[in-house]
């Protein structure tokens, strides 16, 4: 039995995010530039989009470009711009096929001006699509994002829009760049390190996590099905008991 068919479809993590990593030691292995790994990657987020779509996940965030990415070398991030201008191009009508909404995360306006352009022109053109939400984390950092949270808050107390005794935890969420789709259950990384990376700090607080021993240009359905088998396989307490969930 494949791991698909293991699946409890009324047991689905509403929203899952993934750390894509990998890419350059994947080429690397290969006697291959860093940039190989990148474009061969494209086709791991392509199935993994897919998969998600095709079991029911809502909410699904891909982790492609954080802020600390801005440092690597020049031609690589040229390659990186140049490779996501190129999948919006192509990947949109496919999109619109299977009804899945595109959405962006992080400083967006740091982008490169076409960039920008063109994942503007990609998300209002899924706009109207709800069979699943997929967000990119681009130029994405969560300390930035919840710097940028907790300056919008400061601004509203001191404009008087907002007291400070009312700012709860709602609060910080509502003014995350992720305020339109719930926290993710389940967080996978593949490439077999077991870290963060700066991503969704806030928003993981009670989140699976899943580390895959996996290069990204390797993760495939299976992979993906496998991670949602483990994830269905564990118990969530959120502080409690197993005496106080089974009650």
């Amino acid at each position: 039995m494949n791991y698909k068919d293991q699946i409890d479809t009324k047991l689905l993590p509403k929203h899952v995010a993934i750390i894509m990593d990998g890419n350059g030691r994947w080429a690397k292995e290969r006697g291959k530039l860093r940039v190989f790994g990148h474009e061969n990657g494209v086709t791991a987020g392509r199935n993994t989009v897919e998969a998600a779509a095709e079991i029911g996940i809502k909410y699904l965030t891909l982790y492609a470009f954080s802020t600390e990415n801005w440092n690597r070398p020049k031609n690589e991030v040229d390659a990186l711009m140049n490779i996501l201008v190129r999948t919006l191009n192509k990947e949109t009508k496919t999109l619109n096929k299977n009804k899945i909404r595109l959405q962006a995360i992080g400083d967006l306006k740091s982008l490169k001006p076409k960039t920008y352009k063109e994942l503007m022109l990609a998300i209002k053109n899924t706009a109207n699509n709800d069979h699943m939400t997929l967000s990119l984390a681009l130029s994405y950092s969560s300390r930035w994002e919840i710097v940028n949270a907790v300056k919008q808050i400061a601004d509203k107390a001191k404009k008087g829009k907002l007291d400070i005794e009312d700012i709860k935890e709602e609060t910080i969420s509502e003014h995350l760049t992720t305020h339109y789709m719930p926290d993710p259950e389940l967080l996978i990384r593949t490439s077999g390190e077991q870290r963060i990376s700066n991503y969704l700090l806030w928003q993981i607080a009670y989140s699976e996590l899943y580390f895959c021993p996996k290069y990204w240009p390797d993760f495939g359905k299976e992979d993906f099905y496998k991670a949602i088998v483990d994830f269905q396989s564990r118990e969530r307490r959120f502080g409690k008991t197993s005496e106080q969930i089974t009650k």
